[in-house]
């Protein structure tokens, strides 16, 4: 991934307002494992009784998204930064907490409710393959946004507006007779990108959109981003695994662990001094060619189950640094250096240094 981070880092656009676009409070999301009513019933020392068994997703996230930024969520499979994403988006409903765009809270509103907003926030998908209809053609698949939200256009300047936007992300006009099976996996992303562009949003949540892309494709997807965030005065909410690209990408970084949101800082700030130990042991793992003997910090224990959570710091498992407060008491977001973020009862004590 390296290669496509240096092909792509000249094209980085930092946030040019400080005003917040999206604001998460007390995000929580749990999935039902029991069933339905009958599965969950139980026979235990002669009476029936309801069990209940959930994953717990997403465990009282915060997170402010600033107009103009490119945000970027990591963290390893499975810590819900693709849920958060979902549920931003309203693909999914929060079990707890609240969402608000544009200072308008959004998360309880009924579909019909959410059309306003739905021009204004749109997705990227991972498999571009699966998010576009194998039955309509290019051509059909970016007008219907168009004539969904603008119905009073008539049809040239709708097919206008679907000529420009396919320009402008590198897709020739006359593929749009063409469907979706018959390009390539770049060429496929540049489609989605340009369904996303076409309807001329402010805010863009991108999961994970250059993960199932070759090295040299995944550059020049990065670059036709960071292009549109510069030329349409875009915000990313941008979900990825990859911390090559988080270093030359994002405006500010947010990682999380099994749910919860362990550092948030500046994006600069987070590569040169990680405050939490999970960070550290993540940017540890980054592969450097001018290393001899990288020094990789190697985490012991195991992920613990979001089905069972343990108490207090999700990571006291696998942390170094863990004490009895770790085990029993859960760890708040607290301002550390530089302005960094940081979940961790080390920290906040001084233990551990960066």
């Amino acid at each position: 991934m390296s290669q496509a981070v240096s092909q792509a880092s000249e094209a980085v656009v930092r946030p040019t307002s400080q005003t917040k676009l999206v604001e998460i409070r007390g995000l929580e999301k749990r999935f039902s494992l029991s069933g339905d009513f009958l599965d969950q019933l139980r026979f235990e020392r002669g009476k029936l009784v309801r069990r209940q068994n959930y994953v717990h997703a997403i465990n009282g996230v915060d997170i402010d998204v600033q107009r103009g930024e490119a945000l970027c969520v990591v963290g390893e499979s499975g810590c819900g930064k693709s849920t958060v994403a979902r549920m931003v988006m309203g693909l999914l409903s929060p079990s707890g907490g609240e969402i608000h765009y544009d200072g308008q809270r959004i998360d309880h509103l009924s579909p019909r409710q959410l059309l306003p907003y739905r021009r204004r926030m749109q997705m990227i998908f991972q498999n571009p393959y699966a998010s576009l209809n194998p039955r309509m053609t290019i051509q059909q698949t970016l007008e219907e946004p168009l004539r969904f939200h603008h119905p009073d256009w008539s049809r040239e300047r709708v097919r206008q507006q679907v000529t420009e936007v396919m320009e402008s992300v590198g897709i020739d006009p006359d593929w749009g007779k063409r469907f979706g099976h018959e390009f390539s996996g770049g060429q496929r992303q540049r489609i989605a990108i340009a369904r996303a562009l076409v309807v001329d949003p402010e805010f863009i949540v991108a999961d994970e959109p250059i993960s199932a892309l070759d090295v040299s494709i995944q550059a020049q997807v990065l670059n036709l981003l960071m292009d549109a965030q510069r030329d349409r005065q875009l915000t990313y909410l941008f979900i990825t695994h990859d911390l090559a690209v988080v270093e030359h990408f994002g405006s500010r970084v947010v990682v999380m662990y099994l749910g919860r949101v362990c550092e948030i800082a500046a994006t600069s700030q987070l590569f040169a001094k990680p405050q939490h130990p999970y960070t550290q042991a993540l940017l540890s793992a980054i592969p450097r060619l001018e290393d001899d003997r990288p020094d990789h910090i190697r985490l012991s224990g195991e992920v613990p189950t979001p089905v069972n959570l343990p108490s207090g710091c999700v990571f006291h498992g696998r942390c170094p640094h863990a004490n009895e407060r770790c085990r029993q008491e859960v760890p708040e977001l607290i301002v550390a250096d530089g302005g960094t973020r940081v979940a961790c009862h080390a920290v906040e004590e001084g233990r551990i240094t960066a």
